[in-house]
């Protein structure tokens, strides 16, 4: 039977045990850390030497590994190249003309409708002009009195019978109502809206029962015999555009393009935006032309009928400079190689290389992003 010091003595010990154990646990994971940081402290030594040989791999062009890397090449040829600079027009008419009333009042009657044909001093619209017809009758019937009463005194004063001043002043009264009448006319005549052009109603701004007033646009004339783009111009591309330069007229709503040339720019440059007007005149065509139709014009400023060109992306570049990829055979194996270039223009992803390529260089157009010098490829 267990005495009292006997559980104590074992409990002791039991207590001992469980000391020692949680002490060699500790000390078990104390140890792991130690050897994780060691680890760790090796594993980041080691990246450190491997970027260096890499980099003085690269640098000597030593080739970096036996594995191949799979690329596309394009033999380099000679093209034609052009830039153009690029701006948004719209389509106007020769003749595009907002007809308005020459002199106010209420509009009576309008002659036209959108879409129809018109000759040049047909009448598209009338205003009230009750009053001076009244005037015009009154007048008429005046001229007609003083006019007897002339032609009277005149033969009068052919007979030497009545006084000169008698004559004078009968002449004097049919002539000046003749002019009267004769201005009155041509007021009674402003109240025509009249076409100014042959061409074809695009716009009605009246109504019967509207009031017209000069200035503001009435009816829209527009003659399309006669087509052209226009579009306002940087001031910086003064020195760059003058008539006779080759455009391209792309219409995004026909999704075709047009060629011609600048037939006008402007002397002129507008304070506001610092631009300045371009014409370019287009001919009848299979594209039915609108006004105020989007148009971008394509001004080709320079060319280059025997360039070597690349697409943009292709160019890489390094302290040193711009370069590209090309294949070389060395030793039996394809290996890729920078190849330093001097860019010219660009234009629609393409870049004018003026030096470093030459006829028939192998230039690699894919599977470029991930190589460096002295890489082995396989070329496809």
């Amino acid at each position: 039977m267990l005495t009292r010091n006997t559980l104590k003595i074992m409990n002791k010990n039991l207590m001992f045990v469980a000391l020692m154990a949680l002490a060699v646990s500790c000390s078990n994971s104390t140890d792991k850390k130690s050897e994780l940081s060691k680890l760790k402290k090796q594993h980041d030594e080691l990246a450190v030497q491997i970027r260096a040989l890499e980099s003085e791999l690269s640098t000597t062009g030593e080739v970096m590994g036996k594995n191949l890397v799979n690329v596309v090449i394009t033999e380099a040829k000679q093209v034609e190249f052009n830039h153009y600079i690029e701006v948004q027009g719209k389509v106007d008419g020769e003749d595009n003309i907002a007809v308005s009333a020459q002199m106010p009042g209420t509009i009576t009657a309008v002659f036209v409708k959108e879409g129809q044909s018109v000759r040049k001093g047909q009448v598209l619209a009338q205003i009230d002009n009750n009053v001076m017809q009244q005037q015009l009758s009154n007048m008429e019937q005046q001229l007609e009195f003083v006019t007897n009463l002339y032609n009277k005194q005149k033969t009068l004063w052919d007979q030497k019978i009545g006084s000169e001043v008698q004559f004078l002043t009968a002449k004097n009264n049919k002539e000046s109502l003749e002019k009267n009448l004769a201005a009155l006319k041509d007021q009674i005549e402003m109240t025509r809206i009249k076409s100014p052009i042959n061409g074809s109603v695009e716009e009605i701004n009246l109504k019967v029962g509207q009031m017209a007033s000069p200035g503001l646009p009435a009816v829209r004339v527009v003659n399309f015999n006669t087509v052209k783009v226009v579009a306002e111009m940087a001031e910086a591309y003064s020195s760059k555009i003058a008539p006779g330069n080759n455009v391209v007229i792309y219409f995004p709503d026909y999704k075709s393009e047009v060629a011609s040339e600048i037939s006008f720019t402007s002397k002129y440059i507008n304070p506001v935006n610092r631009t300045f007007l371009t014409e370019v005149k287009l001919s009848p065509g299979e594209i039915e032309y609108r006004a105020n139709m989007i148009a971008v014009v394509k001004i080709n400023d320079y060319q280059n009928t025997s360039a070597f060109t690349v697409p943009i992306t292709l160019i890489r570049d390094s302290p040193k400079g711009n370069f590209i990829y090309v294949a070389r055979q060395e030793g039996g194996n394809m290996v890729a190689r920078r190849l330093p270039v001097t860019i010219g223009s660009t234009y629609n992803g393409l870049a004018e290389i003026l030096t470093g390529i030459n006829a028939g260089e192998k230039i690699i157009t894919t599977g470029f992003n991930n190589l460096i010098e002295g890489q082995l490829i396989l070329a496809n």
